[in-house]
């Protein structure tokens, strides 16, 4: 048995799939599940954004079949069927096991994980001959830190997009350095809407904090 598992982060512009290109076109932020390929080549997808004029680019793209979207809480949940290859694809097809696909603008972030070093070589070997692949980051699985934020925390996609954000714009800076306003624009949802997800990914925080063992 293999015993080194590594968590493995990729960086991903120039991407031409049908979801990287509306994110891009749309400057919206969406967060897809690992797609499911099929033996004809095509891929089932499950994403959400956070702009309802993704889901009206993939409508009017010819590479994607069968769209349904629904809305709810400011975020807008696509299936389809997409009959072009996006880069994860040729990860996976060398061994990365993906976890999650993160757009933000115009750039794709890959998370996920490679079982030894050997599959290890050839994940980087298939990642430099990608156009616009690159990695930015490798650790052991287990290690401090190794796990994404909203696994940790048990945070939904949503609830992680609005706490980055939120840190990253200075709304937890003392004086304040924006308001719940600009922090929801800059997401794409209503004030009301982030207010919500902050207060459920709070809520999380401390449970763990206060209350590791569940009781």
């Amino acid at each position: 048995m293999i015993a080194e598992c590594l968590v493995v982060e990729f960086r991903v512009t120039d991407d031409d799939c049908p979801v990287a290109t509306a994110a891009r076109e749309t400057g919206a932020s969406v967060d897809a599940n690992p797609p499911l390929l099929r033996s004809d080549g095509h891929a089932l997808l499950h994403l959400t954004a956070s702009d309802p004029a993704v889901g009206e680019r993939l409508d009017a793209d010819d590479r994607i079949r069968y769209l349904h979207g629904v809305g709810a809480d400011g975020r807008h949940s696509y299936r389809c069927l997409s009959e072009a290859p996006c880069a994860v694809h040729r990860l996976v097809d060398a061994g990365f096991l993906v976890d999650s696909v993160h757009h933000r603008a115009g750039t794709e972030r890959y998370v996920g994980a490679v079982v030894g070093n050997d599959v290890l070589g050839g994940v980087l070997a298939a990642a430099g001959g990608t156009v616009g692949v690159s990695v930015e980051r490798i650790s052991r699985l287990g290690d401090d830190g190794d796990d994404a934020v909203a696994r940790r925390w048990d945070l939904t996609p949503p609830q992680e997009e609005a706490v980055e954000t939120a840190y990253q714009m200075g709304y937890f800076s003392v004086p304040r350095e924006v308001t719940a306003s600009e922090v929801a624009e800059a997401i794409g949802v209503s004030k009301s809407a982030f207010l919500e997800r902050l207060r459920r990914a709070q809520s999380s925080f401390f449970g763990h904090l206060y209350d590791p063992g569940g009781e």
